[in-house]
């Protein structure tokens, strides 16, 4: 009798279906994504404490805080649910929205294994735009949007990248010439940034509260550990 009382949790678990059912078998809020009005949700929806992230991908401070963060934040403090992690944009220029463009682009369960990619890339592709020829820079600044954020995107090798990440070229041509989503992605990045008085990125939210003087995983860290 004991042993088949504690099948039935994971008898339950076989009922449902999708990330839900992977966190009610283990525990584990890690492969539990969705959608929000302003970005992306990892985590317990619930989680006592919410912390948001507003990242540029052309921003060096962002790749650094992705690298040092990305393991500890989701092994110590996501996977329980004590904590959600919501990501959100900051588009500062043409390349933060060509490769905002292209994390959007695919299923919503693998954006932030594309975001993560494009962040632990930034200084390859960085690079590259920093080494840019007159020419280049012509045709990322020339013709409609499809043609500047393909430029921009095959320039630095956003199609090989994301294509690791289950994103087709041809996919990634038509996700780079959506105009409805790059001027949503602009108007949300130039909305939060004004609602919130953004100092820079990365910059932080916990439960809907601006940390000051945060802008690093050792601080954030610790703003974390604080939290009851």
């Amino acid at each position: 009798m004991k042993r088949f009382l504690l099948t039935i949790p994971l008898f339950a678990a076989a009922l449902m279906t999708g990330p839900a059912a992977l966190q009610a078998a283990t525990g584990n809020w890690t492969s539990t994504v969705a959608a929000t009005e302003s970005g992306h949700l990892l985590g317990n929806p619930e989680a006592r404490t919410k912390l948001v992230t507003f990242v540029s991908y052309s921003c060096p401070h962002c790749a650094n805080f992705e690298e040092q963060a990305d393991a500890p934040l989701r092994a110590d403090y996501v996977r329980g649910g004590k904590v959600s992690l919501e990501v959100r944009h900051v588009i500062r220029n043409p390349l933060d929205l060509a490769a905002a463009l292209s994390t959007e682009c695919g299923g919503e369960d693998g954006f932030f294994a594309r975001h993560r990619a494009m962040m632990l890339a930034h200084k390859d592709w960085m690079e590259v735009a920093s080494a840019s020829t007159q020419e280049q820079q012509q045709r990322w600044s020339s013709g409609n949007l499809a043609q500047r954020m393909q430029a921009i995107a095959g320039d630095l090798g956003f199609p090989a990248l994301m294509q690791k990440n289950g994103v087709s070229a041809a996919a990634l041509d038509r996700c780079l010439a959506d105009e409805e989503m790059a001027k949503r992605l602009a108007a949300t990045s130039q909305a939060q940034g004004q609602r919130f008085a953004l100092p820079g990125t990365p910059s932080f939210l916990i439960n809907g509260k601006l940390l000051e003087g945060v802008h690093s995983w050792p601080t954030l860290q610790t703003a974390l550990d604080a939290q009851p």
